[in-house]
């Protein structure tokens, strides 16, 4: 007996690819100097931000950098560590961008971080002095010419008395440098370009706010030349003392310290700003509890917050399910059709339908109140209690076609012959809904019901878009309204208004953060109570 082979079938185009991947990969030199070129660009990428925190004297972030550079050199020029070549470029996108802006933000929440205390305290002095200099009556005429480098301008000043040529700039105080003359007057210095008059004047505006300090010591003052030509000594009205820590204003007498609050306070209370950024331990936490201007709002912004999350997750599972069941009859006629015109809200940009909406329901011209109300005027967004709940109609819009697609699917994974066989037993369509699908629904669609509970819990776009969180609560010493929750309130303090207090908002972050935790935490522990019913 003979035996033929069967004819071998053709590679398919997924296997000639994997063919081509595995010859490439058998290749050692090609990846090898791949690998060379891609570590050399991530050390390139290291040494400069290096060289970039030597010269601030970050030295935390510095050897954080460079120990992170040597662990990914050794990984990828090791043998033996496979897995950790993998794993290791998603640990450190992981790293810098959840753990460092969890950590950060969690720091920032026990500062004093905002606005007047926003950078340290040498320049909290500097600009101190700065803002109240007044130019000396007798002052000697400085001759001047603007110069600049890398966008930075400078004042290149010939000293009247000793002839020689000093430069400086709004950072750096005035130095001895080499320069060239003409006419006595210094005009130009290596590693600095000329500006010519023309466009001297064309920079009137950052000349007069260009203050060139004497000296280290901020109380010598500082130079000034609003015409670019001619420069002038300005003295401040504030002394500072740095062996007592204080500032003097020399024109009453008052003595401002260091009060440990981030800025100089005198005896009846009064602060300087700006003052600087400093540790304020649990104050903004205690400040949220116990200022009544801030806690008043926060209790109903955190009540309100609960009311929507929860009434939006309701009542969108309970439409799309409705929905779902309705839609699963496989009888119904033209059901696809109608599928499709059911998850068209979203399909939509969520930030796009909320601007759309907010035009239908203004109070004046919008489509609700003009043509289906016959010209009313219902203030629907600018009510507290209409605004509300037209913020939860319009949730309910977006949100119930994703529940929808949610429900169908756990429908259809749920066997037909479950439902025949309660069928069989003489269960009605109530029964078998409420004993055997909707048990079964919620396995699969419990976790999911979390998800969206933490998302509407911080759906900034909607109120933001929406309402912009309004109408807004009455003698309050933050801008928020009666429709803000947690998140936008947040943004209002950190980014609105004339004072941001950034700290405060991280308080208020970590405070949701806590709370959204918590709740996913119990929540899913309870679903495994519906793994074991499954």
């Amino acid at each position: 007996m003979t035996f033929t082979a069967e004819p071998t079938a053709p590679p398919t185009k997924r296997q000639r690819q994997a063919a081509k991947i595995a010859e490439a990969a058998s290749d050692p030199i090609g990846w090898t100097l791949l690998k060379i070129l891609l570590l050399a660009v991530v050390d390139a990428i290291a040494v400069y931000a290096a060289f970039v925190l030597f010269s601030q004297q970050e030295w935390l972030v510095l050897g954080l950098v460079v120990v992170v550079a040597v662990l990914v050199n050794w990984v990828y020029f090791s043998r033996k560590l496979i897995p950790a070549k993998y794993l290791t470029p998603g640990i450190i996108f992981l790293v810098i961008f959840q753990v460092f802006t969890l950590l950060y933000t969690g720091y920032i929440g026990f500062t004093n971080y905002g606005t007047g205390h926003n950078g340290t305290k040498d320049q909290a002095v500097s600009a101190l002095l700065a803002s109240a200099q007044e130019r000396v009556e007798d002052s000697a005429t400085y001759p001047v010419t603007v110069v600049e480098q890398s966008g930075t301008y400078g004042l290149l000043v010939t000293d009247p008395d000793s002839g020689e040529a000093l430069l400086g700039t709004s950072e750096q105080p005035l130095e001895e440098v080499d320069a060239e003359f003409e006419g006595g007057q210094a005009v130009a210095v290596d590693g600095w370009s000329t500006l010519p008059l023309a466009k001297v004047f064309t920079l009137s505006a950052e000349l007069e706010k260009l203050s060139v300090p004497f000296s280290e010591d901020p109380n010598d003052g500082s130079l000034r030349a609003p015409d670019g030509q001619k420069g002038y000594l300005y003295i401040s009205t504030l002394e500072y003392d740095a062996a007592a820590d204080t500032i003097t204003d020399t024109g009453t007498g008052t003595v401002y310290s260091d009060s440990g609050a981030g800025a100089f306070t005198a005896e009846n209370g009064d602060e300087l700003l700006p003052g600087w950024q400093t540790t304020v331990g649990f104050d903004n936490f205690v400040r949220a509890v116990t200022d009544e201007s801030i806690r008043g709002p926060l209790i109903s912004v955190t009540i309100w917050t609960f009311v929507f999350a929860l009434i939006s997750v309701a009542t969108t599972f309970f439409l799309g399910l409705l929905l779902a069941l309705v839609f699963n009859n496989t009888t119904m006629r033209f059901r696809n059709g109608y599928r499709i015109i059911l998850i068209l809200p979203y399909a939509f940009p969520a930030f796009l339908s909320a601007l759309v909406w907010a035009g239908m329901m203004n109070e004046s011209f919008g489509f609700i109140n003009q043509v289906i109300f016959g010209g009313a005027e219902i203030p629907w967004l600018t009510d507290p209690t209409l605004a509300k709940v037209s913020v939860l109609l319009v949730n309910l819009w977006l949100g119930f076609p994703y529940m929808f697609l949610v429900c169908m699917g756990a429908l259809q994974g749920i066997p037909g012959e479950v439902n025949e066989a309660a069928v069989m037993d003489g269960a009605n369509p109530w029964q078998i809904f409420r004993r055997i699908k909707l048990p079964l629904l919620l396995v699969t669609v419990a976790p999911l019901l979390i998800s969206s509970f933490a998302f509407n819990f911080n759906n900034f776009n909607l109120i933001y878009m929406l309402t912009n969180g309004g109408p807004r609560f009455g003698d309050v010493s933050i801008p928020v309204g009666h429709t803000d929750i947690l998140i936008s309130m947040v943004y209002k303090v950190a980014f609105t208004g004339q004072n941001r207090d950034y700290g405060l908002a991280s308080a208020f972050t970590i405070l949701i953060f806590l709370v959204v935790a918590t709740i996913s935490i119990v929540s899913f522990r309870k679903t495994k109570a519906l793994e074991e019913l499954n």
